[in-house]
């Protein structure tokens, strides 16, 4: 019994994992995306399954997993349990997920791995020293985390002192064409597919590399992958005129500027260009871990002016892909799960690619680029000026951030995109981020927050100690 967490909607690896097994003799039932943990527990029970396999992309769903384990536990289970999905990992499995079950938790990488691990959990042979390695493992994992093996880290204080400074005394940010937003209603999924990144669409199904858009190939060290990755290229740009000559997808976003500027590691958005009312807040959190003395502890905050006399200016915005989950769920109905996942993975990376040329419009609109100035493959290496970081990613990974953003764009009415209880967005070919213009921003990870900076932040939100604990558990660097 395999299923998406509650909150969740992201499925694509679930789905290979489940064609994967099935072509191996594994009978599957999928129960799909935002599943409670009841139903799946009961499914479990009704199935008689062997194995449990739950799979999650955001991370408020390694809170469910773990609540998942602790009832399988509560109602004495002992049905192996597999972690998956992009925000999973084996220390976390092992750390979080492992000690609140008694019953085998294993992680698995990637869907390449589901068919040995299941066999190995299930074979009368294997499945001792299967479960005892795994067990082995995870309790390294468990004392590299409590032995003090961690990076040192500095104060909120101490890091703000050590922050980037934009050179506000002699740089002018850019003003932006127009303020407010602009929807985009009828995008031509043609005019996207010249700006999709391949590589991640061939990760999607296990094949690693970096695909070369003019040579057409994967390169890879394994052969047989690369010329695995040239058949599925050839597929998928048929089924790409599928869904353009159908009208099969529809491409939906919107976009804006809006006048900011930072109040120490907050975002403020002001209501016009008087810069005295507040529209709305965004709120940064800053690096932690100790680093060498000429390099700075960012935050977003630190891409924009703290000067209100200062005309700055924050961008942000908001696209999704409708129409993929039910063209899907025909094609299931059709007994086709391989182009129901293949449907599922062209439609994210046109999503992907619309966020792509939305944030080039941007540039343009805040004449920082002009139309032409980048090839594909330069847009693709993020060679412009400027980044869009996404709430719930490394650079700020709260995902309570995005209620905001989708506040101040008025997302959900220009896009048809909204959100789950989770924040994560639906449908889920769906992207969001700010747009920052200042020439030396640049992407960067949060990790190992301390409890000063989350005390702060909380004050911040207006949110208690708790509630920020819960959203940020996997950065943290202390126990909860």
């Amino acid at each position: 019994v395999m299923a998406t967490v509650k909150g969740d909607v992201h499925d694509i690896g679930k789905n290979i994992v489940g064609v994967v097994l099935a072509c191996n003799g594994f009978d599957v039932k999928d129960l799909g995306v935002m599943v409670s943990c009841e139903k799946i527990l009961s499914a479990a029970r009704d199935h008689k399954a062997d194995i449990i396999g739950l799979s999650g992309l955001i991370t408020p769903s390694l809170d469910e997993m773990i609540h998942v384990a602790s009832e399988m536990e509560r109602t004495k289970m002992n049905t192996p349990l597999l972690i998956g999905g992009a925000t999973t990992s084996a220390a976390h499995t092992a750390i979080k997920i492992a000690p609140v079950y008694s019953g085998s938790v294993v992680h698995v990488l990637d869907a390449s791995r589901s068919v040995p691990v299941t066999t190995a959990l299930l074979s009368p042979d294997q499945s001792g020293n299967f479960r005892t390695e795994n067990e082995v493992r995870q309790e390294k994992h468990r004392l590299a985390f409590s032995g003090g093996k961690r990076k040192p880290t500095i104060s909120l204080a101490d890091a703000r002192a050590n922050r980037f400074h934009g050179g506000w005394e002699t740089y002018n940010p850019p003003v932006p064409e127009f303020t407010g937003t602009r929807a985009v209603r009828h995008q031509s999924i043609r005019e996207l597919t010249n700006y999709i990144d391949w590589s991640p669409f061939f990760h999607a199904w296990g094949l690693r590399g970096v695909w070369k858009n003019e040579e057409k190939i994967l390169k890879t060290q394994n052969p047989e992958q690369a010329a695995e990755a040239g058949k599925l290229y050839l597929e998928a740009h048929e089924m790409l005129e599928t869904i353009i000559e159908q009208n099969l997808l529809k491409a939906q976003g919107v976009f804006g500027f809006f006048p900011a500027n930072a109040d120490e590691d907050d975002l403020v958005v002001w209501t016009d260009e008087d810069r005295a009312m507040e529209r709305t807040r965004f709120h940064s959190l800053r690096q932690q871990i100790a680093k060498d003395s000429d390099k700075p502890h960012y935050a977003l905050a630190d891409f924009l002016s703290g000067d209100t006399s200062t005309r700055d200016y924050l961008g942000g915005f908001v696209v999704g892909i409708h129409g993929a989950d039910e063209w899907a769920e025909d094609l299931e109905k059709q007994h086709d799960p391989y182009q129901a996942i293949m449907a599922k993975a062209l439609a994210d990376r046109c999503a992907e690619a619309f966020a792509e040329l939305l944030h080039h419009r941007a540039r343009v609109a805040w004449s920082i680029e002009s139309p032409h100035q980048f090839s594909q493959e330069e847009l693709i290496h993020e060679n412009y000026r400027g980044i869009r970081p996404a709430p719930g990613y490394p650079a700020q990974p709260d995902h309570t951030e995005k209620p905001l953003l989708f506040d101040l764009l008025e997302a959900s009415e220009a896009t048809g995109v909204t959100l789950t209880e989770s924040n994560a967005m639906h449908p889920g070919a769906s992207v969001c981020g700010l747009y920052f213009s200042h020439p030396e921003s640049r992407y960067f990870g949060i990790n190992s927050l301390q409890e000063d900076q989350i005390e702060d932040y909380a004050r911040r939100k207006g949110l208690s100690r708790a509630e920020c604990e819960k959203w940020l558990g996997s950065w943290l660097g202390y126990e909860a």
